[in-house]
């Protein structure tokens, strides 16, 4: 009842008001599954449409495909971590709110290993869930009897990623790459139902889920010569569907001024009995590039979820007015990149990295039968620091979810990444006149 209810405030009424969170994300939609699945990729593929299967660019760490790790100079260092921060509107018919959120979303390290193969690990986030909707009872007959009730759903939390990969590249043409990785977090859904006259027992009730999970994640690049300096690369990345390790913990609380009586508490391991999977995903991707003067890439990324049980288990389902369904997502990126002179010593702008990107994105569910789409462009600029391949990169993304129709959320958001890449070379012998 509780959770149909809290659904109910979520679409019914989720523009009351401005909150400012420290969430990874805050969106009503992430009231649903695991919450929000967050964008793969560092600053540098997200300002570019958040592109990277077909990506080897040797100076910077491409996490989005396992088999780029080796496309890099011989005995360099390589790490990338990076801030994102978002600003959002949203629309529901007449009501209107705002938010922002900032966050740290990746930190990377990418070494040799022998000759043409290379190592990376890092962690970065996987989904969040951010939500806080506050809803006050507006029915004269029920206040004339119990007095003001104010209804408050919120949730919060993240899943993240840890991954340890490996890259080997043959005949200086194909890489191939197999990454192992580990999903764990925690994330709170909680309804409450607080009474203005003390004589009433406010009621509090939740869900807590903890998630934790392994899977992995393999990937291959074969890069053709058209001539002139100019290739093609062919990528293509596979991750596996997993089952969801962890626990999930069901609460109901009955509080008065004085006393907090427990009313439920379940407790369910995850397991074989509920079949919870996060599910695989296949990307496809192509380039064409120009030494190091421009690229051009495009690619296509889908991932089952029909089977993933979030629209059957307490916890991650939502009932009730607003229904949620698994779905199929899929994504259609591209990107652009030009350096009008590399090597350029008079001036300084024809030394940075220039990109630009589109993206369409369909959410691993639906609402009421409707698609969620994202749509938007970005644009993003690496400023080279110091000497090598060091830079601070910087992107922007300009987007919408949602739409108007059917009684949905639009939200339109504008976000900031800033990408710090640092690189070092190894065992380098200092060399004297």
């Amino acid at each position: 009842m509780f959770v149909a209810i809290a659904a109910m405030i979520c679409f019914c009424a989720p523009l009351s008001g401005q909150t400012n969170g420290s969430y990874g994300a805050y969106s009503p939609y992430s009231i649903f599954g695991i919450g929000d699945i967050s964008k793969e990729g560092t600053a540098y593929n997200k300002s570019m449409g958040g592109v990277g299967i077909a990506s080897n660019n040797r100076r910077f760490v491409n996490i989005m495909n396992p088999a780029a790790i080796s496309v890099r100079d011989s005995s360099s260092f390589m790490a990338d971590f990076g801030l994102i921060q978002k600003n959002t509107v949203y629309r529901q018919n007449a009501l209107r709110s705002g938010n922002n959120t900032f966050n740290m979303y990746n930190f990377v390290i990418s070494f040799p290993v022998y000759r043409s193969s290379a190592m990376m690990l890092g962690i970065t986030p996987f989904s969040d869930v951010g939500y806080d909707i506050r809803l006050k009872q507006t029915d004269p007959d029920i206040i004339g009897n119990t007095g003001n009730i104010t209804y408050n759903t919120y949730g919060e939390g993240s899943v993240y990623q840890m991954f340890l990969a490996g890259s080997a590249t043959f005949w200086k043409r194909l890489s191939v790459g197999a990454e192992a990785i580990y999903y764990f977090g925690n994330l709170d859904k909680v309804y409450n139902q607080d009474f203005s006259d003390a004589s009433y027992a406010s009621l509090n009730s939740g869900y807590n889920l903890m998630v934790r999970g392994f899977t992995g994640k393999f990937g291959v690049q074969y890069q053709q010569p058209l001539g002139n300096d100019l290739f093609m690369v062919l990528g293509a990345t596979y991750r596996l569907g997993t089952g969801m390790k962890g626990q999930t913990v069901y609460y109901e609380n009955k509080n008065t001024s004085e006393i907090i009586d427990t009313l439920v508490y379940n407790e369910m391991r995850n397991g074989r009995d509920n079949n919870l999977r996060i599910a695989g995903e296949l990307g496809v991707g192509i380039s064409v590039k120009k030494g190091e003067t421009w690229s051009a890439e495009f690619n296509y990324v889908r991932s089952d979820w029909r089977e993933s049980g979030m629209d059957v288990y307490d916890g991650y389902s939502v009932s009730g007015v607003s229904g949620f369904s698994s779905s199929v997502s899929q994504s259609f990126r591209a990107g652009f990149e030009i350096v009008p002179n590399r090597n350029d010593i008079r001036y300084y702008m024809r030394r940075c990295s220039y990109r630009v990107g589109a993206y369409y994105d369909q959410a691993y569910y639906r609402l009421d039968g409707n698609m969620v789409n994202s749509v938007g462009i970005t644009l993003g600029v690496t400023l080279p620091v110091f000497r090598w391949y060091n830079g601070l990169s910087i992107g922007v993304d300009f987007g919408q979810r949602g739409s108007l129709r059917t009684n949905m959320v639009r939200e339109r958001y504008v976000s900031f990444v800033v990408g710090f890449n640092i690189f070092d070379i190894w065992f380098q012998k200092p060399r004297y006149n």
